[in-house]
């Protein structure tokens, strides 16, 4: 659950993580009211939504009688399951119970440990955990972070909520094919057995060929379009929850198919969006933009099982190609050029927005017409051929060197050449802005109800722009890159790669901001009341859509208080071991001595070596493998193999992960029976050898997730010789400040200069390196070299984004929850000879030698592994040896006669502080120490290995005892019914004609009133349905509107917006001159036309809520286009006579409210 690992990089943005104005205090507020109003968005989370959801909200086997009228396969696994949980929740009681009752946890008693001064401040302290993220609103997940290892080939990459009138559902795309969820029912619920480990019960299509890229929600037909990678459309019928078959097992459960599909481009389907008009418009590579017509598709939905084929080719065929049209007018030829990677409907001003990376083109929704294009700065542009004939010229120059290449036949002549031709591409893409214009990408649009759009940059700059395309203003609240925008209601809420969450009002102004992921948040989506957030890692959380709001404590503290009822306890033996192996190979027995002779009683093994192999020419070579991302050595594999021999690899334990620096080698292997448990498995070298740069010192290190909490390993090798205690401190300060095992790239983004240099400094090292090879010499050059190109990998990896405000950066060890520090730290025995430490050493004085020790003084001191603990050591120093000469006789007795001491050492740091050091969701993991120990019959090296075996303690939130807790939260409280209830409540609106009658062109405008002196009310018009009128003026022939988009000789502007308290907003309803269609065949216009003379009557939906609300309150209106000049009636009532002098047609009856409207109008004849 990686909604625990999150407060550093809070720490590391400096901001405050909601609003301040939204605190609201509950009877048990008092321990979260300091200040930052953490909790205040959580609740909100529950909102509108969440109140019709929590209401319907049951125990698991009454939930689904609302749905059954008789007992089946589904009721009774709803009952087990239900049965399961209850049985969890007491289970998780007894473990809480008994935690609070023994006093010892292990049969197994630890060892005593020393801790090292310095711990629990700064970049030491270990994180704050929480049962509920003190920093940002409570969530709920839908799913929970998966581990990366399981999603290969089916990760999510886009989400979209749909609601059809009788719930809304959350369709995900992913690389092998779409997920639903049910929100209305599921959302408070777990999933079945051999499902996702914690996550909402999904359902699954069967599997599709190519990933999903976009996807489109369409309410009104009750589908949804996906664009995939193949160039595919797929349409998908949306589920039936509210019958017993939707909800069934079988093929509805798992495996249904789409309706139909058919192949829009050679190339992927990057961008889909469904106009005001019902159209689909999408976008590909190359600039091309496809129109599939909503005429088109309603026949093709209205076609039967059968009759798939058909529907396929009829849409497929039915493309209306919007670049091709537009260039054969032979302006801006240039302009799709560059793939359209996002599109937008704009609803308030009836047009759409194509996007590539760095400019934008407006078209009108209804008429398809071409209106401008503009680039990022808001500059129309009327590109010419020039820049692409400067293109052409250089990518010709180039190719000409490359002819010159193949004709020469002198090895420097094809060097240099190929150097100054990689040198030159470089320096155009840098021209180009490939480096210095990339933060200014377009990565995300939204368009706003009060007709804005914004824009989300690389640089994470937020552009607002009228629906016009004019440029309004710019903010920037956060230094990361844009990922994700979306709205609802008055705010914005806008999702980074750094796994922030903003939230923002209409204006621009940050009302509130957390640590939504410790991911990128790649997609949003609204829906019952929630915000959902889908991370890069596959993870889902559902946000309150009034967070940050006053919810938000009282869901805290309630949730706190019911933690040992969501709360596993796991315990997990963890052995790790170090060994100087000297650039020598070990003996079978060795190992068994080692490793295989205490792994039976373990689960995760830890191994790391140092002094694989050295050598300058070596060093050389791994630091310039480095900076092409290559690493490992035959000398590194071969201790892999042999490792896994011992462990037995394959059927008791799987290797992980392992990480290869030069000398330095780190590998895990975990016990096949936890395989699932273990994952996300990322590694990380830091050098610290020869300016920083060469890696025969540094360290190696991997990080993993171990039952959702996140470990640390790191291998190190320090500075050697006695004096340099100061220079060994350095290294390690060095290496816990700067080993990352994961960056945003923004990070690179802000170090474009060093891009450059970097790539140059590859080159000329390779180069080198060749010729050193060749010649055998300036095998120091290349040294220089390799050091330069490493200098400059690492200060572009600890280079930091230009932020808006200075930002400290927090090493990523401070984040983990546990670490352990294993390895040659080369610390000495101070004060004493040699003959002195031998005779303590043959005596088992150890106590004394401890005091003589380097480590121990400084950690004392607290100059070194600050806040760290290690076991006492009971074992002989494990340095230094003549190799293979057994016992404590085989201590260096050469001439310089080393004294002996303890190098090899591990060392570790857990979740335990001053305040908490007992295993609960506050302290989620704990360590002690069962052995701490030196192999010394091991004689294959001048090191003794050494391993030690910590007892771990994990405990982790069982999401779906925690889902239903929070169900439960709403259902029953009664502070979170009540706010629910005032935050529900829609502002009363009054809507001025029920009825409206337009001829030849004619404009009618209609008024909605805000009856609501202080609230906002937001309006959105669509069109239900389209019937025609027969002669004796009764409307016929109902059809429901795709996406609920307007009829072309319709148009409603504004169709949706915003009105201020006790404020009238006008609408114009107006017929446009549209009674011809022209039809498309592959993209060719035809000269056949279908005539429609007949009388035409919309149906026209008004939905009005609040600022911040999911209900709504509904008006419809009868809008009618009379060709024939007839003026009839607009229901089947006799004595209700329509006026004919005006255009604008009031009710016949009295409006005093909106629920009037909606109470009367419900008695209308409706088609």
């Amino acid at each position: 659950m990686d909604d625990q690992n999150d407060d550093a990089l809070t720490r590391r943005t400096n901001f405050r993580t909601y609003s301040e104005n939204f605190a609201v205090r509950s009877d048990s507020d008092d321990e979260y009211s300091t200040g930052t109003g953490a909790g205040a968005g959580e609740v909100a989370s529950g909102k509108v939504g969440i109140d019709e959801a929590a209401l319907n909200y049951q125990k698991a086997p009454r939930v689904f009688d609302r749905f059954y009228n008789s007992s089946s396969e589904e009721e009774d696994e709803d009952e087990v399951s239900s049965s399961s949980n209850y049985q969890r929740r007491l289970d998780y009681m007894l473990q809480f119970l008994d935690r609070k009752l023994s006093t010892s946890s292990s049969p197994d008693q630890p060892l005593p440990e020393h801790t090292a001064s310095g711990g629990g401040v700064g970049i030491f302290r270990p994180p704050v955990r929480a049962p509920v993220h003190p920093n940002r609103p409570p969530s709920i997940e839908v799913r929970p972070h998966p581990l990366r290892e399981t999603q290969v080939g089916r990760f999510l990459r886009r989400i979209v909520t749909v609601d059809d009138g009788d719930g809304p559902q959350m369709w995900a795309g992913s690389e092998s094919g779409i997920r639903v969820w049910d929100l209305k029912n599921d959302i408070y619920s777990g999933g079945k057995e051999g499902e996702e480990e914690g996550t909402v019960r999904y359902w699954e299509s069967a599997p599709v060929t190519a990933s999903a890229l976009c996807l489109v929600g369409d309410g009104g037909n009750r589908v949804v379009w996906s664009g995939h990678k193949d160039g595919r459309i797929m349409c998908w019928k949306m589920m039936d929850f509210s019958s017993a078959s939707g909800r069934g097992t079988g093929v509805n459960r798992n495996g249904f198919q789409e309706v139909f599909s058919w192949q829009a481009y050679r190339g992927p389907v990057l961008s889909m969006v469904v106009s005001s008009y019902g159209d689909i418009w999408s976008g590909s590579e190359g600039g091309a933009v496809k129109i599939w017509p909503w005429e088109a598709l309603e026949k093709s939905l209205s076609l039967t099982v059968g009759e798939k084929h058909m529907a396929s080719l009829l849409v497929e065929r039915s493309y209306i190609d919007l670049r091709s049209q537009v260039t054969q007018n032979g302006a801006y030829d240039n302009i799709f050029s560059s793939d359209i990677k996002y599109m937008l409907s704009d609803l308030v001003g009836a047009k759409v927005w194509t996007a590539s990376y760095q400019s934008f083109a407006l078209w009108d929704a209804r008429t398809k017409e071409f209106l401008k294009v503009f680039n990022i700065d808001g500059q129309i542009e009327n590109m010419s051929n020039d820049s692409l004939m400067e293109d052409e010229m250089r990518m010709k120059f180039v190719s000409g060197s490359k002819e010159k290449i193949q004709n020469s036949f002198n090895f420097f002549q094809r060097s240099r050449n190929a150097i100054l031709g990689a040198a030159d591409a470089v320096r155009r893409a840098a021209a180009k802005g490939g480096f210095g214009d990339d933060n200014r990408r377009i990565e995300a649009l939204v368009a706003t109800v009060d007709g804005m759009i914004w824009i989300g940059c690389a640089s994470g700059l937020l552009v607002q722009w009228d629906g016009d395309g004019n440029r309004l203003q710019d903010l920037q609240h956060h230094a990361f890159a844009v990922q994700s925008l979306c709205t609802v209601g008055a705010r914005i809420w806008v999702g980074y790669i750094s796994g922030i969450l903003q939230v923002l009002d209409l204006s621009g102004k940050l009302l509130g901001q957390w640590m939504a992921h410790q991911s990128p948040v790649i997609d949003l989506a609204f829906g019952a009341g929630y915000m959902f957030t889908l991370a890069n890692h596959g993870g889902i959380r559902g946000w309150s859509i009034s967070s940050p709001g006053p919810l938000d404590s009282i869901f805290r503290t309630e949730l706190s208080g019911k933690e040992f009822l969501y709360t596993s306890l796991e315990n997990v033996k963890i052995m790790a071991g170090t060994w100087n192996v000297a650039q020598g190979r070990a003996a079978p027995d060795s190992l068994i001595s080692w490793l295989g002779s205490s792994a039976a009683d373990v689960d995760i093994v830890v191994v790391g070596l140092q002094e694989v192999e050295m050598g300058a020419g070596f060093l050389a070579m791994s630091a310039a493998r480095e900076t092409m991302g290559l690493e490992g050595s035959s000398a590194g594999q071969w201790w892999l193999d042999m490792i896994g021999k011992t462990l037995d690899e394959g059927s008791t334990f799987s290797r992980v992960g392992s990480r290869q620096l030069a000398g330095l080698l780190i590998s895990v292997w975990a016990r096949n029976h936890i395989q699932g448990h273990v994952g996300d498995v990322d590694v990380a070298a830091v050098p610290c050898g020869l300016g920083r740069a060469i890696g025969n010192k540094g360290a190696v290190g991997l990080r993993m997730r171990v039952y959702g909490r996140v470990m640390c390993f790191v291998n190190c090798h320090f500075a050697a010789h006695l004096e340099a205690v100061n220079r060994r401190n350095a290294d390690f300060d060095h290496v816990y400040r700067t080993m990352f095992f994961s960056r945003p790239s923004s990070i690179l983004n802000a170090a474009s200069g060093m891009v450059l240099h970097l790539v140059l400094c590859c080159l000329l090292a390779c180069s080198m390196l060749l010729l050193s090879l060749l010649y055998g010499s300036s095998l120091p050059l290349v040294l220089c070299i390799a050091v330069g190109v490493s200098s400059a990998v690492q200060v572009l990896r600890t280079t930091n984004a230009v932020s808006v405000n200075p930002v400290e950066v927090v090493p990523e060890l401070s984040e983990a929850d546990m670490v352990v520090f294993l390895g040659d730290f080369n610390y000495r025995l101070d004060g004493i000879s040699y003959d002195e430490a031998r005779d303590f050493v043959s005596q088992r004085c150890f106590d004394w030698l401890r005091e003589r020790d380097q480590l121990r003084a400084e950690m004392k001191a607290g100059n070194v592994f600050q806040g760290m603990r290690e076991a006492v050591i009971r074992f002989p120093p494990t340095y230094k040896f003549e190799k293979h000469q057994p016992g404590l006789a085989g201590y260096d007795s050469g001439e310089k006669k080393r004294i002996p001491a303890w190098c090899d050492r591990i060392l570790f740091r857990d979740s335990r502080s001053a305040s908490v050091s007992t295993c609960s969701l506050d302290c989620p993991v704990v360590a002690s120490v069962l052995h701490y120990e030196a192999c010394m019959d091991v004689t294959d090296s001048d090191h003794k290995p050494v391993r030690c075996i910590f007892n771990v303690e994990v405990a982790r939130v069982d999401e779906t005892v925690r889902r239903q807790e929070f169900g439960e939260i709403i259902r029953s409280n009664e502070k979170v019914k009540h706010l629910l209830e005032e935050q529900a409540k829609v502002p009363e609106a009054i809507v001025s004609t029920n009825n409206i009658i337009l001829q030849n062109q004619d404009t009618s405008i209609l008024r909605i009133t805000n009856k609501c002196r202080k609230d906002k009310a937001i309006y959105e018009i669509s069109c239900e349905g389209l019937s025609t009128i027969d002669k004796d003026g009764h409307a016929s022939d109902h059809r429901p509107r795709g996406s609920f988009g307007f009829p072309r000789w319709l148009q409603v502007n504004p169709a949706c917006g915003i009105i201020q308290g006790d404020q009238t907003a006008e609408i114009a309803i107006r017929h446009e001159e549209f009674q011809t269609l022209e039809e498309f065949v592959d993209g060719v216009p035809q000269n056949f036309w279908c005539e429609d003379a007949r009388d035409k009557e919309a149906m026209l939906l008004i939905k009005v809520g609040g600022s911040c609300t999911t209900k709504a309150k509904c008006h419809r209106i009868r809008v009618r286009y009379s060709i024939t000049g007839k003026r009839t009636p607009m229901n089947r009532k006799a004595n209700n006579p329509i006026p004919s002098q005006t255009n604008l047609l009031r009710s016949d009856f009295k409006i005093s409210g909106s629920c009037d409207v909606v109470h009367q109008l419900r008695n209308l004849n409706t088609p």
